[in-house]
């Protein structure tokens, strides 16, 4: 797993609240034939105890008022929520990698962040030296449940991904729509893409920065001319914050 520079905001204040609000920068979502799309991550992150910022604010036993800028889609497969909580975690000074686990299993990683082998359900995260490496994401709107996918992979008898995520089958099966945007990202980029998580974003590798902006700008593109709606995105890996700190003079 890698961090990307792609983040939610958390403005933290003292309080007892939680305000999600929608700064997605979704493409052709205006006056598209995808305005049919009535969701958004601000409509669809629950703002009571189930919030995974909420969690991690009870888990450690305080208490807080949370603007929550969300800029990564919900369902979208990219931690976006554990990430959230990791930071309310950071914030309240827990480093227990243990204790960020029981909130969730990718909280682990993202407390930790940078680049990691992880294992386990989520709970064995081996730290690697940060690697710079550039993506093109895509993600559409959809949102897709981590549960519905995982169930379905086990019915449909466990069966493994032929791009590296063995989630790929059991979420194209619960989201057909994913299947055509798989088409669309490889035949726009001419590589195979890859699922992150369990969806709904599609990724692919670039050689570099400008390699991605290419990308992002000619699936930026295809997204208007098809009239759907997506977050397009090029991303890069970061360190993690102990590698940023060890690094400062």
């Amino acid at each position: 797993m890698v961090s990307l520079d792609l983040a939610d905001e958390l403005e933290i204040s003292p309080g007892d609240g939680l305000r999600v609000l929608d700064s997605v920068d979704w493409v052709g979502r205006p006056g598209s034939a995808a305005a049919a799309f009535t969701g958004s991550p601000s409509a669809e992150v629950p703002v009571d105890d189930s919030n995974l910022v909420r969690v991690a604010l009870a888990a450690a036993g305080l208490s807080a008022d949370v603007r929550l800028v969300k800029r990564i889609p919900a369902g979208a497969g990219l931690g976006g929520g554990s990430s959230d909580a990791a930071a309310v975690l950071r914030w309240a000074g827990v480093r227990d990698l243990g204790f960020a686990y029981k909130i969730g299993a990718d909280v682990a990683f993202c407390l930790a962040g940078g680049r990691a082998w992880v294992t386990g359900a989520g709970e064995m995260v081996e730290s690697r030296s940060f690697e710079a490496a550039w993506f093109a994401l895509v993600t559409p709107a959809i949102s897709v449940s981590s549960g519905a996918v995982y169930r379905a992979w086990d019915d449909l008898g466990g069966p493994e991904g032929l791009s590296g995520n063995d989630l790929e089958p059991a979420a194209v099966a619960v989201q057909p729509r994913l299947g055509w945007w798989r088409e669309l990202v490889g035949a726009v980029t001419g590589r195979t893409p890859r699922l992150a998580g369990s969806g709904a974003s599609w990724f692919v590798e670039c050689a570099g920065d400008a390699e991605a902006r290419s990308y992002e700008s000619q699936l930026v593109e295809a997204v208007e001319r098809e009239g759907e709606c997506a977050l397009v995105r090029a991303c890069r890996t970061t360190p993690s914050v102990n590698e940023i700190i060890g690094s400062a003079p």
